[in-house]
């Protein structure tokens, strides 16, 4: 009976970690500027396919995040693509991972996929701060400069 028992709670705990992750704690590196340890913390994780639907798009925010700083920007936005497509902590996030993907198709002189990825942020409008609202609208002045 208590051998099942201790067997059940194992298999919770491991069930568990694998749904989860090491996310919490790559998230306070990563919050905290480590972002080698932020990284590492998160290659810990075995399959990212695995974590709950919740977590699956911190994840994907979090090393996109990770891939910036790197410069890795191919590999940023991809992570970004991924996490907005999932829910994230709040709708600020969720815009967030718009606007890094608008930024960096900006940058590679994808201009479509960038205004497409601005609309996506025009239904959030209400509720994101003015720092984002600010941070779109210097998007859009980037882009027609770029459309002309």
């Amino acid at each position: 009976m208590f051998a099942s028992v201790a067997l059940m709670f194992i298999v919770l705990l491991a069930w568990d970690y694998i749904r989860q992750g090491t996310l919490i704690v790559a998230a306070r590196y990563f919050h905290h500027k480590d972002y080698d340890k932020a990284e590492r913390t998160l290659m810990e994780i075995f399959n990212p396919q695995w974590l709950s639907k919740n977590r699956r798009g911190y994840y994907e925010f979090l090393m996109g995040g990770v891939c910036l700083q790197k410069q890795d920007f191919e590999d940023a936005e991809k992570h970004y693509e991924i996490a907005a497509q999932y829910p994230l902590r709040s709708v600020n996030d969720h815009v967030a991972a718009l606007v890094h993907v608008a930024n960096i198709s900006i940058r590679q002189g994808n201009f479509e996929k960038a205004d497409a990825y601005l609309q996506l942020t025009e239904k959030h409008q209400d509720n994101i701060n003015a720092k984002m609202k600010d941070v779109i609208a210097r998007l859009r002045q980037e882009l027609k400069k770029h459309k002309r």
